[in-house]
């Protein structure tokens, strides 16, 4: 069995991703890993050349600037990197995610139980979101509680952004993937790092979009029902990263109003608790 990791990235130094920490959780489980790394105005290329291990292979692109259709810009280097893969199981993990030392046997063993069963397209994640400070979840409906991050490599599959895979089928409509159970996290830390790394990614990010971006002070905006304490422990790699990296005072705006839609996920997590539903967005059908 062969696993090729991927991912792409661009101005991972500027905006504040944990890039480097993520690639370094990655390369113990996969036989290759491929990045796709934009043309920018930082060290983000330099740095990754410089981790120097014969599983990274760079692939140096350049971005579509006038393509800011939802997001699509992220598809187009995701697929990149994922096309480039050769294992039979392709693993993408984004910039800001890590993981854990302790999961790579888990995941390894769970990757090699499925090889054989055909049915089986992709493996999902369940998400630990953290908000804010490294000891806060994000744990609303609002906050994708599960992903598919690794698919079969030899299926016809593509993504329409940055985030979930599409299977296509004898040129049917496409249809999410059918998926099992990995088991075990990604640790999310996008929503921890710096403020001003922050305002910086939803500047740029904001144009891919197609919208302007939405303003950003501080991580206290936000419904305090929608956050939960994190009682786990940290990927030892993430260490350094969030003793000088990550932002580690979360001050609720005691004015804040929740929105609409934070209010219509307090209901769902109510049905939730009640019923023991899980509500949130689903990209994948679990067989």
């Amino acid at each position: 069995m062969k696993i090729s990791g991927f991912t792409f990235i661009r101005h991972g130094t500027l905006l504040g991703y944990p890039y480097i920490e993520s690639l370094r959780s990655l390369l113990p489980l996969c036989d290759e890993v491929i990045v796709a790394v934009g043309a920018g105005q930082d060290d983000t290329l330099t740095r990754i050349q410089a981790i120097d291990d014969p599983k990274l292979r760079v692939i140096e692109t350049t971005w579509n600037e006038s393509m800011q259709d939802r997001g699509y810009v992220y598809a187009q280097q995701k697929m990149i990197a994922q096309f480039n893969c050769s294992g039979d199981w392709a693993f993408y993990l984004e910039g800001d995610e890590v993981l854990h030392e302790q999961d790579i046997p888990t995941i390894k063993a769970t990757l090699q139980h499925y090889l054989l069963h055909p049915k089986v397209d992709a493996l999902v994640f369940d998400y630990y979101h953290f908000y804010g400070t490294p000891d806060t979840l994000a744990i609303s409906p609002g906050w994708y509680r599960r992903a598919p991050r690794i698919i079969r490599n030899s299926i016809r599959s593509y993504s329409p952004d940055g985030l979930f895979f599409v299977v296509m089928d004898k040129n049917k409509t496409g249809r999410y993937p059918n998926a099992a159970l990995a088991g075990v996290p990604i640790y999310h830390y996008g929503h921890v790092r710096a403020v001003s790394s922050m305002q910086a990614k939803i500047q740029q990010v904001s144009q891919y979009w197609g919208h302007a971006p939405p303003p950003f002070e501080a991580y206290g905006n936000i419904d305090p029902q929608a956050l939960d304490q994190f009682k786990g422990t940290h990927p030892a790699i993430m260490q350094n990263w969030l003793a000088e990296e990550a932002e580690h005072h979360l001050i609720l705006n005691p004015h804040y109003q929740p929105t609409r839609r934070e209010r219509r996920h307090r209901w769902m997590m109510r049905l939730e608790r009640l019923f023991g539903w899980e509500m949130s967005k689903k990209h994948y059908k679990l067989v």
